[in-house]
């Protein structure tokens, strides 16, 4: 068994590296007294945090507005809503994704349409293609575990077709394509800092864009409408009808010092990633997920197939029992598959649900994902972490070339 290797649960790294630059930003909050993102300002003590980490995120990402969330689902929403997609309104989204994606499209009364992936373990551009309607608004491809969808191809449709194309990077930070940030090659990208991300505020998420439109009514959006306008929030009035998705100044504060690490963390994450993945390529029988052409994933995970459902089955049973953990086999997972979503396909709603959703959205318990099956049932995937030792990275990868091989 490998003690040092073993973590009981899926984590990104942010959290490894929380130290003194987290502590010191947080205590200027504590030290002011406000802890919430507007107003106060004579008792600030020239302290903004959600502002100035909106300023160098944005610049970060490469985008002329960042808006800061409570989470990554409010970013998803915020989002959505921002670009005027509501009731009725279909998006189209992958099989293989957290349950936020399909959450934040249904709390604003639009259809999520699912479709299947291909071996980038994310949108499959014919898919796309082939489920869209006059109804159909928006193409959210969700960059799971560190990689991208195709998004040049997924670009050419939204632009062939007139649609939103809003990016879910909330696993992604860090990734690029064609030269471009993760998040920033569509309208608009979303991010999530909760506790298990790349970087983390504790709660927290961020939506970017550069469509000055977007980025007005996301500021108003997340805080009830708020215009925003002047020093006196009680005079600010409402141009339209909002919601409370507001970060506080804590967690923003916490975010601050998270993104100076960010290169960092994208460098060890790198280091790491490469030393079991030539381990793993020695493996005959072993192949991994396609990266798109000009696209560099964040490296926060190593995803690869297996020949057959059978060998993955064995393989990540042979892992756990070897006491490599973090190895995850996404397709009986209860979070991140079209299998474990029984509360979606039933529509288990504490609330009744909008006829629009009810009338539009297809029947996912005899809808065909036979094509998304084949990938995720042979797919696993590697968390990479931060605080292994070189040594711990070597050992780990030979003990997972030794499992995968006992089953081959």
């Amino acid at each position: 068994m490998l003690p040092l290797l073993t973590i009981k649960k899926q984590t990104m790294p942010g959290f490894e590296v929380f130290g003194a630059e987290e502590r010191k930003q947080v205590n200027d909050v504590l030290e002011s007294g406000v802890l919430m993102r507007y107003g106060f300002d004579g008792m600030r003590n020239g302290h903004w945090k959600a502002k100035q980490f909106e300023t160098a995120f944005a610049e970060r990402m490469q985008s002329a507005h960042c808006q800061l969330v409570s989470s990554g689902t409010s970013a998803l929403t915020v989002a959505l809503a921002s670009a005027g997609v509501g009731a009725g309104d279909e998006v189209i989204m992958p099989t293989f994704t957290f349950v936020a994606s399909f959450e934040s499209i249904m709390m604003l009364g639009a259809v999520p349409v699912l479709v299947d992936i291909d071996d980038t373990l994310t949108l499959d551009p014919e898919a796309v293609e082939a489920a869209i309607t006059p109804k159909t608004k928006c193409i959210m491809p969700v960059h799971m575990c560190g990689s991208m969808a195709d998004l040049k191809a997924l670009k050419a449709i939204c632009n062939k077709h007139n649609l939103l194309l809003l990016e879910d990077a909330c696993q992604a930070i860090g990734g690029t394509f064609e030269g471009k940030p993760l998040g920033s090659y569509g309208d608009l990208g979303c991010f999530s800092f909760d506790y298990v991300k790349t970087i983390t505020c504790g709660e927290g998420g961020a939506v970017i864009t550069n469509s000055e439109k977007y980025a007005v009514n996301a500021d108003q959006y997340q805080d009830h409408g708020h215009d925003h306008v002047g020093t006196d929030r009680g005079a600010e009035t409402h141009p339209h009808l909002g919601y409370n998705f507001r970060i506080s100044e804590l967690n923003a504060a916490v975010g601050i010092a998270q993104l100076d690490k960010l290169d960092s963390i994208l460098a060890t994450q790198k280091k790491n990633y490469t030393i079991i993945r030539e381990v793993l390529e020695t493996i005959e029988g072993v192949t991994f997920r396609r990266v798109p052409e000009g696209g560099e994933e964040n490296y926060s995970f190593l995803n690869f197939f297996l020949p057959s459902e059978e060998k993955a089955k064995k393989a990540h049973t042979a892992l756990s029992e070897s006491g490599v953990e973090a190895c995850f086999y996404w397709y009986t997972n209860n979070w991140h598959y079209i299998n474990g979503w029984e509360h979606l396909r039933d529509l288990k709603s504490l609330a009744p649900l909008s006829s629009e959703l009810k009338n539009q959205i297809q029947d996912l318990n005899d809808t065909d994902f036979s094509k998304s099956d084949a990938w995720m049932s042979r797919t696993i995937s590697s968390l990479i972490k931060l605080s292994w030792t070189e040594a711990e990275v070597k050992k780990r990868a030979e003990v997972m070339k030794k499992a995968i091989q006992s089953v081959l």
